[in-house]
């Protein structure tokens, strides 16, 4: 769904109480049901996870759930159900979401919101995996392997969303190992406890999927000045004839 923003900070977790397949025309899609379980500020908040019920979320409002901008299609007190596309399914982590799996929680940005983290659509640019995890003072380091043509978009101290979550970009490695590999960039962040505590993120092992959207800045900053390029070009080409 277009038009929806979010910050990448998570509101609350949630755990995925149904999953429903729908085939139809020879293609599959899916529905779910999802449970709010806890607030995000590990406070409590009993208001925090109210807004994810039938007191506040309507039916056609947006969800950024694990980092994918999906609708609410039904609204219960205690839950709401998302149709997944197939094409969703095929370009996210979403199709290997199972019950019982927890995920990240965040409504759309509303003209009163504090924009927390940075700007986030919900529109998933591909698929990243979990090379390294460790302690880091008193942080969780991940290093991610993300794939090579959004690394480009990946810089230090820039933004980044995985599952839902605004990371800062500690670390940049473009790698070209060729074969079957060939090209990708390990973007390094780090959790803090807090972090840790009130997303999905702390749970993360090596070799675990995430959803991956880049800085949304930066994609329409390439293509402001690819459109730079072709403007210098053409006017280069017109001097050049005017010479002649």
């Amino acid at each position: 769904m277009g038009g929806a923003m979010f910050t990448g900070i998570v509101q609350a977790k949630g755990r995925i109480v149904e999953r429903i397949e729908v085939r139809h025309a020879g293609d599959a899609d899916a529905s779910f049901v999802i449970a709010p379980i806890s607030d995000a500020r590990g406070l409590d908040d009993p208001s925090a996870v109210a807004g994810f019920g039938s007191g506040s979320l309507a039916i056609g409002d947006s969800v950024c759930i694990g980092g994918v901008c999906l609708t609410a299609t039904q609204v219960k007190a205690d839950s709401f159900h998302v149709d997944v596309s197939a094409p969703t399914l095929r370009l996210t982590t979403i199709a290997d979401w199972q019950v019982g799996r927890c995920v990240n929680l965040e409504l759309a940005l509303t003209p009163s919101s504090l924009l927390g983290g940075h700007l986030v659509s919900g529109h998933v640019d591909g698929i990243g995996e979990v090379q390294n995890k460790h302690e880091d003072a008193r942080s969780l380091r991940l290093d991610i392997a993300i794939p090579g043509d959004l690394g480009r978009y990946a810089a230090i101290k820039g933004s980044i969303c995985i599952d839902g979550v605004s990371l800062t970009i500690n670390s940049v490695e473009d790698i070209d190992s060729g074969g079957s590999d060939g090209r990708r960039s390990v973007v390094g962040v780090n959790l803090i406890p807090h972090t840790c505590r009130s997303t999905t993120l702390g749970a993360l092992r090596v070799g675990d999927a995430l959803n991956v959207e880049v800085d949304t800045i930066a994609r329409y900053t390439e293509r402001l000045l690819s459109y730079r390029e072709v403007e210098n070009s053409s006017g280069s080409d017109a001097d050049a004839d005017s010479d002649s």
